[in-house]
């Protein structure tokens, strides 16, 4: 599919670089406040860093991966390219995906 994710790159703490089959290339910012419930591990700056593509996904070793078609949503939608991952959206466990801000 066109968000299959092709490439992730650690470009600063808490931030990857995420490059899809389609061409987009935009940043994700997985702020701390996401990161609970199966999402705790990765709290510390070191252990978003450590994020690959497989199967077209942006994932861990420790099994966790983020949906690339909401990754790719949400970066297209934004001018800059970059979002941030800030919270987890009670009702859903939906992860809320906001802009710069």
């Amino acid at each position: 599919m066109y968000w299959d994710v092709i490439s992730v790159q650690s470009i600063s703490p808490r931030t990857l670089r995420v490059t899809f089959a389609d061409g987009l290339t935009g940043s994700v910012f997985i702020d701390a406040s996401f990161c609970t419930g199966v999402f705790t591990a990765l709290k510390e700056d070191t252990a978003v860093s450590s994020a690959f593509a497989e199967n077209g996904v942006v994932m861990w070793e420790n099994g966790l991966d983020l949906a690339p078609d909401t990754l790719h949503r949400e970066i297209q939608r934004n001018a800059n390219r970059h979002y941030v991952v800030n919270a987890v959206r009670r009702n859903s466990g939906t992860p809320h995906i906001a802009p710069d801000e």
